[in-house]
């Protein structure tokens, strides 16, 4: 039985979804302080959040049954991605659910910066009728730039073309071949301060994207710019911005966010060219429904193992296909824990080469899959998928990997070479209709082994007897045989054995093996 940690308002549909779930159970406690929830965090498998709780590195420490936080909604800079990913902690957001409802109170905000929509609105109410004060300039012919030119950016262009503006956008990670495709002009970040009208801001809160709107750059801004900020409030300096307003570089600021929320202090409260709303930019029914329902959905997916769409930190793309993504990810981590424990020594160099139309695709997750095979029988950390890129470059093993074109052998085939101080080998896995694992190299030798359960991995002499031998030897113990796969580099030369069996031997059976003169090695191996 799951636990879940819902520690932000969450929409009743959300919670509606929760009952339905017969694999989990929830507690909603909002208005935590930290030292509450680390007192709690503990007992939970899963945190779902809001923009209110703060998922620093001292909370994630504490949830040491966390496997998901879940960020209802699209910004995660109150998550510490980092430290949950060396933990192992999956972190995940819905960045379309609220994209709507985003973008358009962003064209909601600059209607009403335009035509002094809250101002007048105010003077009314005070019995006041001042119409002449109140004329306001249309959007028609008017030029929109953007900043940040992702999901709300383009939902937010797409509106502005229909008022008939036109909409430039600063974005570096986004070329103009997209951009013209969606009638829009890329622009230097420059071009687009000085050339527009309006300037809407849609970009993440990164280290370079912190108050982009400063001092510098609004200097840079045509005369009577109207500013929009419906993302993040960390992306204007409020004092500039302040300054900018009083001195009329700035004709209008519409804010939904602020650098604190809520603000105290704000030198932009109370300015009569600033128009205020309390961050309501995903507060819509329907946004608030949509958020709910699909962390929910995904949080509870991601603990049962069966998706991780919208994970941030995945070394690798998860969606609607993973079903099919994950026995490749199986088989990667069985070649991981054979290779360990074969190996003579700490591994240094793991080499990934996939071979066939559907492993290429997939090189990434099955080379996170290997890492964390390998990291398990290694390193006392705890180790999954979302941490295991990590821990490796940690702890010192260089990973490549590699593409090629499909092997004549095997239509989809996984090869792993090792190396470790004086010593490597080469083993390679692949599945028989996508679906049943099988290791079908180990080093020169070709096999056909089951990577399930106990395995005896065993090198001999290629002599007459050495089969019944071992098998004397094993039912002398009880142990009975489920498959015997075999491999030699020529007659009469070495021979590789790969022996499921149906129950553990001890080390008596073990011993009595390495008694046999023609066998070389033998290794017992959980699979």
């Amino acid at each position: 039985m799951f636990k879940i940690l819902i520690s932000d308002k969450l929409g009743q549909a959300g919670l509606d979804r929760l009952d339905q779930a017969k694999d989990a159970q929830y507690d909603m406690k909002t208005g935590l302080s930290k030292e509450e929830l680390l007192a709690i965090l503990p007992e939970y498998d899963a945190l779902i959040i809001r923009s209110g709780t703060k998922a620093d590195a001292d909370v994630l420490a504490a949830g040491t049954r966390l496997k998901v936080v879940g960020r209802a909604g699209i910004g995660t800079d109150n998550v510490d991605v980092r430290s949950a990913t060396m933990r192992g902690i999956i972190v995940m957001n819905t960045p379309g659910a609220n994209s709507i409802a985003t973008a358009e109170q962003a064209i909601a905000l600059m209607l009403a910066a335009s035509r002094h929509t809250a101002q007048s609105h105010a003077s009314l109410k005070d019995g006041e009728w001042r119409r002449s004060e109140f004329v306001g300039t249309e959007l028609y012919r008017k030029t929109l730039g953007l900043i940040g030119f992702g999901r709300i950016g383009r939902l937010v262009a797409k509106r502005a073309q229909a008022f008939g503006m036109e909409v430039l956008a600063y974005d570096p990670y986004v070329s103009e071949e997209v951009g013209k495709e969606l009638g829009v002009t890329l622009v230097d970040l420059d071009d687009l301060l000085g050339q527009s009208d309006y300037i809407s801001l849609h970009t993440a809160l990164l280290p370079e994207t912190e108050k982009i709107i400063n001092t510098n750059t609004i200097s840079q801004m045509k005369p009577g710019t109207i500013l929009i900020n419906a993302a993040r409030g960390k992306l204007v300096d409020e004092a500039a911005l302040a300054e900018g307003l009083k001195n009329g570089q700035v004709k209008t600021a519409a804010l939904d966010v602020y650098q604190k929320e809520p603000p105290e202090n704000s030198p932009l409260i109370g300015l009569p060219n600033v128009i205020h709303t309390p961050h309501l930019g995903a507060s819509t029914l329907e946004a608030q429904r949509d958020v709910a329902t699909q962390i929910v959905d995904q949080v509870l997916d991601a603990l049962r193992g069966t998706d991780f769409r919208n994970a941030l930190n995945l070394p690798f793309q998860a969606g609607p296909d993973f079903a099919e993504t994950r026995p490749y990810m199986e088989l990667g981590e069985k070649l991981g824990k054979l290779h360990c424990y074969l190996a003579d020594a700490p591994l240094r160099r793991v080499e990934v080469e996939v071979r066939g139309e559907t492993v290429n695709e997939l090189i990434k997750p099955i080379a996170a899959g290997l890492l964390k095979g390998i990291l398990e029988k290694s390193i006392s950390d705890p180790v999954n998928y979302i941490n295991a890129p990590l821990l490796a470059e940690e702890n010192g093993i260089a990973v490549a990997q590699t593409k090629a074109a499909s092997s004549l052998d095997y239509a989809n085939l996984i090869t792993c070479r090792v190396t470790w101080d004086g010593g490597e080998r080469t083993l390679a896995g692949m599945l028989f209709g996508g679906v049943e694992p099988r290791i079908v190299q180990v080093d020169q030798y070709k096999l056909d082994g089951r990577p399930d359960g106990y395995v005896l991995v065993m090198q001999n002499k290629d002599v007459h007897g050495v089969i019944g031998q071992v098998g004397t030897i094993l039912a002398a113990y009880e142990v009975n045989i489920a498959e015997w796969r075999m491999g030699r580099d020529k007659p009469g030369g070495e021979a590789l054995s790969f022996i499921n069996l149906d129950s553990e031997p001890g080390k008596e059976v073990l011993d009595a093996l390495n008694k046999i003169p023609a066998i070389t090695q033998v290794k017992l191996i959980r699979l």
